[in-house]
Order: C-alpha cells, then sequence, then structure tokens
C-alpha cells in the first residue's frame, strides 16, 4: 500500500509498481469512501486504450461489484470526459478511470471521479487513501451487477446540443458544420471513433490520422504537443491542403490541440482567448484560468465587461472556481478545457467540436490576428528544472527570500503566491516559479510581448531557480 501515491490526479505509475493486487487495493478504498458518504448508486468504470486497461477495469468492477455497487462498464475504452458525463446524466455515486492519459505506455493509472463529475478536490483523496485496505468482499448473492452500456451516444448528444446553443443561439437549428473539413489525430488513444464520429455528425469532413488503436501509441507518449503532432501540422499547413483545421486529443482525450493553417499548433492560450471570444459574441459570463494561463483572457474578459478568476494550476481547482462563479469559460493553458452547461470536468471532445464550431464563425487565424491587434501581442513559453520532490518546498521557501526587485530590467510590480511566486512586472510581463504536481521538476512560465522577451525572461527565471535546487 505504500506504493500507492495519489498525486494532482489519481494514481499514475509504471507497471512493475501499478499492479492488478493494488488497482484492487484502491478499488476497496473507493468503495469504502462512497459508502461512508451514503452512497449506494451505480458506479461507472473506464479504462483507455492501454494493453492493461481494460483487465485493471474489470479488477475494479469486481471488487466494487463485491461491495455491493452494480458496476457500468463501457462497451470499449473511452476518454475520460465521456465517463465523467455519464456521471452526472445518469445519476452516479461517482466511477473510477483506468487511464495514464499522455504518459508513455509503460504507466497507468487510476482516477476517482465524485459524484458531481468534476475533478475530485484534495479532500476526497485524502479520504481514499486513508482508507486503502485489502479487498473485503460480500457473498455473492449480496454483491451487485456488473453490465457493459454505451456511454459515447448520451455524451455526443449533448456535446452537439450545447455546442448549438453557442454556435446558432434562439434559431433551434442544428449544429451545422458542412463545408468544413478537420484533420484530426486520436493520437491512437481513446478519441479514436467518438471525437471524429462527433465532428462527422454535425457535418464537418474528417481526414482521419493514427485514428486506429495501438496499446504502444506508436512507441510514443500520447502527448498532443508540436513534436508529436508533425504529420498533423503538415497535413493542414500544406499550402495545397484541403483541410480547414486540426485537432488532436490526447491518450484519454481530455485534452485539445488544435492546429491552423497559418500557425500550425496552436498554442493554447491563443486557443482559449478565441474560443472565449467566440462564446462572449453569444453569451455572457466570466472565465477561469490558471495562474500559468494568458492574461490576454483578462483583457479580452475587461472589453466585454467579465470578470476573470485565476486559480492554482490543476483543473480541479479550475472546476470549482467555475461552480462557484458560475464562469462561462474555464481552462488552462495545458490543453483542458470545459463549458458552462457541461461537466466540470476537461473535455477534448467537446472542445473539438467547439473548436470546429469557432473555426466556422471566424477561422482562428484571422480572429488570434484580430484579438492581438485589439488588445496586445503575447507570446509564452515555459521550462522544467529537476528537482526532487523532496527539495519543492525548501526551494520554494528560499526562493521567498531571492525574489528580486526586477527582472529583465521591468520593476516587480507585484508577487501573487497563490500557486507557488508569479511575479507581476511593471512591463506587463510575468515570470511564474512553481511545483510540478506529477513530476520531480520545478516549472517556469513566462509571458510577454514577443518570444525574445520570453526567452530573456525564462534565461533569468532559470538562473534565478537553479542555484536554489
Amino acid at each position: 500500500m505504500d506504493q500507492i501515491s495519489f498525486g494532482t490526479d489519481g494514481w499514475r505509475a509504471t507497471l512493475d509498481t501499478f499492479t492488478d493486487e493494488r488497482v484492487r487495493i484502491v478499488g476497496q478504498a473507493v468503495a469504502d469512501h462512497l459508502d461512508a458518504a451514503g452512497h449506494d448508486e451505480p458506479v461507472a468504470v473506464g479504462y483507455d486504450a492501454r494493453e492493461t486497461s481494460e483487465g485493471f477495469a474489470e479488477s475494479l468492477a469486481e471488487v466494487l461489484a463485491g461491495n455491493g455497487f452494480d458496476v457500468l462498464l463501457p462497451e470499449r475504452d473511452a476518454p475520460t470526459p465521456v465517463i465523467a458525463y455519464a456521471i452526472v446524466d445518469r445519476g452516479l455515486a461517482g466511477a473510477c478511470m483506468v487511464t495514464a492519459s499522455h504518459n508513455p505506455p509503460e504507466y497507468n493509472g487510476v482516477k476517482f471521479i465524485p459524484h458531481d463529475g468534476a475533478p475530485a478536490l484534495p479532500d476526497v483523496t485524502e479520504d481514499v487513501v486513508d482508507r486503502l485496505a485489502e479487498p473485503d468482499l460480500l457473498p455473492e448473492a449480496e454483491r451487485g451487477e456488473i453490465e457493459r452500456v454505451d456511454l459515447v451516444s448520451d455524451h455526443a448528444d449533448a456535446a452537439r446540443d450545447l455546442v448549438g446553443r453557442v454556435a446558432a443561439p434562439g434559431t433551434g437549428d442544428a449544429l451545422d458544420l458542412s463545408g468544413l473539413t478537420v484533420a484530426y489525430d486520436a493520437m491512437h488513444g481513446s478519441g479514436r471513433g467518438v471525437t471524429d464520429a462527433l465532428l462527422e455528425s454535425a457535418g464537418a469532413e474528417v481526414v482521419r490520422l493514427r485514428c486506429e488503436r495501438d496499446v504502444t501509441f506508436g512507441g510514443d507518449s500520447p502527448e498532443p504537443s508540436a513534436e508529436h503532432l508533425e504529420a498533423l501540422a503538415d497535413r493542414v499547413t500544406d499550402p495545397d491542403s484541403d483541410v480547414d483545421l486540426g485537432v488532436a486529443n490526447d491518450g484519454d482525450a481530455d485534452r485539445i490541440a488544435v492546429v491552423t493553417p497559418e500557425r500550425g499548433v496552436l498554442d493554447a492560450n491563443l486557443f482559449y482567448s478565441a474560443c472565449y471570444d467566440r462564446l462572449l459574441e453569444t453569451d455572457s459570463g466570466p472565465a477561469v484560468r490558471t495562474v500559468s494561463t494568458t492574461f490576454l483572457v483578462d483583457r479580452i474578459a475587461e472589453a466585454h465587461g467579465e470578470d476573470v478568476y485565476e486559480t492554482p494550476v490543476g483543473f480541479k481547482w479550475v472546476a470549482e472556481a467555475m461552480g462557484e462563479h458560475d464562469a462561462l469559460f474555464g481552462g488552462e493553458e495545458s490543453g483542458g478545457f470545459t463549458l458552462r452547461g457541461h461537466v466540470r470536468e476537461k473535455d477534448g471532445v467537446l472542445m473539438a467540436l467547439l473548436a470546429a464550431a469557432t473555426h466556422a464563425a471566424e477561422p482562428f487565424d484571422a480572429r488570434v490576428d484580430r484579438l492581438l491587434d485589439e488588445h496586445g501581442q503575447i507570446a509564452a513559453g515555459k521550462v522544467s528544472l529537476d528537482c526532487p520532490d523532496d527539495r519543492k518546498a525548501g526551494v520554494l521557501d528560499e526562493l521567498e527570500d531571492h525574489i528580486p526587485e526586477s527582472v529583465c530590467g521591468s520593476p516587480v510590480a507585484k508577487v501573487v503566491t497563490l500557486d507557488g511566486f508569479k511575479l507581476l512586472l511593471e512591463s506587463g510581463s510575468w515570470l511564474l516559479v512553481r511545483p510540478s504536481g506529477t513530476e520531480p521538476k520545478l516549472r517556469v512560465y513566462a509571458e510577454a510581448d514577443s518570444e525574445e522577451a520570453v526567452d530573456d525572461l525564462l534565461d533569468e527565471g532559470r538562473d534565478l531557480v537553479e542555484p536554489l535546487i
């Protein structure tokens, strides 16, 4: 049990540690947590496309059913957001999701999603961890039923309805993406046959890349970053291409990356800004973003008389703030977003449809150009510095005594300590240092009005932090 450690989004580990025995221990802890909270509704257990995921999901289902819960398993591997939506749609007690998301194929993981469909907050995950125990199953006659069900169709219907209301409010028209060609890269993950099918059902023509299941993800990590999306970028940016837009999901399809003809892989900060701008054309409401996400969102919100709420990094904090403030849109620069009226969990499938509808209304490149002209140029970047987990707190404590009066010649106007240290500069730029919640690293982020200025900020940030590690 001492090998089971819940991080920011459940427990992930390599397969030498992530064993069936330990997965069953987690299943018992989830069952005891739900029982203590008074839940007796069914529970869903989802799983991603990894070779071992279905077997681990079946083990979790056996333990949960052995504790008296009826269990719903999807018909095949499914995106995390599909499982999260099913919780709210079907009134479930919660769900377990077997996934290591964008980690390499030698990893697996499991997360618990509570009854509201939003990521579990620390008080919930701590309670689950406190209850880790060997499975203690009821007699056969008292156990719950395990059933395979279609969880994708209801999610798809909800996504089309929601984006349709955004794209054609008040008209009663269904979302119509006819005339739009989207290249979709599933990265061999669980978005295949789900995100592409959703886009097609709304009328788009879809060109598919890596939409076959490969349990090794082609020998790479299913991480939708620029270095992993070269084929998609080439397909979209080719001057002779008939593709209007590119979309990719990570391994469990809770995150999105977008590729445009002029920019290639679009910075997630710009994707956020463009989608929020589009939503504000037909609706109103504040935005929620993490401390590492662009201030361009704030400028757009201010122009519309809206507020922006800043949270620590981690979608659980975005989800919590969205609920508190009835936010229209929420997200983070790592590619996780959701929309008011949907479950408060990042959803790369829903976002693919919103991206297509946003592009159909005004191409991303044109919209981003307009926003940057109106609100000022922005560029962003980040670097990671190796730092043992047991040194992170000490480094940040020491950093508090080493905050400079200026960075790159611009005075520090304010220090935000919501998550690490964020130095707001009088120039309008900022520098952030915070610990990674998933790796033995410190992250250094920067935003400025040019790539050169960002590089300079990151260099100063590295020089500030490295001597303290």
